[in-house]
């Protein structure tokens, strides 16, 4: 996991966020910032916007973390989604033309390479651990903004299969986040 230190366990942290601990938010923010700015980043491409939606995305966790579902993932997962969901929100209003396909893979291709880009280096070892086919669900997912419906049409592939495999992915990931 990217925790920098073992004060908290996993379940501690949550119920401490949930009670509306602020030391427990900090030790959040100290710990997971980081890997949260690098996907952010990822998303939008520019240091200024990706800072700013790290102050909303980081109120949206502390405000929601009520509807984080510890059977659903791990909360790593949960904050990941919050901050691709909301990079990705940001991107269809302030730059609509991101709403095409045609245009969303001429900024992904033009804008960046599958591992070597990544600005979080935790991220860029833990990714590489997966399958090939993997990383690249990954990669559009998560940090090229792709739907997975955009994604199966981008890679050939049923929606069906997209999804299933991106599950995958991230049952991998949890994996490799507890070992």
């Amino acid at each position: 996991m990217f925790l920098k230190n073992n004060k908290y366990s996993e379940e501690e942290l949550i119920e401490l966020l949930r009670r509306q601990d602020r030391k427990a938010f900090n030790y959040l923010y100290d710990n997971y910032s980081d890997a949260i700015y690098g996907i952010v980043l990822k998303v939008v491409h520019t240091e200024e916007v990706a800072q700013d939606l790290m102050q909303d995305i980081f109120v949206k966790i502390w405000k929601n973390i009520t509807q984080y579902d510890g059977s659903k993932g791990r909360l790593f997962t949960w904050m990941l989604n919050v901050a691709r969901n909301s990079a990705i929100d940001y991107l269809r209003i302030k730059r609509p033309e991101i709403q095409d396909i045609d245009t969303a893979v001429y900024l992904v291709e033009g804008g960046q390479k599958a591992h070597d880009d990544w600005t979080t280096p935790e991220l860029q070892e833990i990714v590489s651990r997966l399958r090939p086919e993997q990383q690249k669900l990954i990669e559009m997912v998560y940090w090229g903004g792709y739907t997975h419906e955009e994604t199966a049409k981008q890679l050939d592939m049923p929606l069906g299969t997209v999804k299933t495999r991106v599950r995958g992915a991230l049952q991998d990931l949890r994996k490799i986040f507890g070992a």
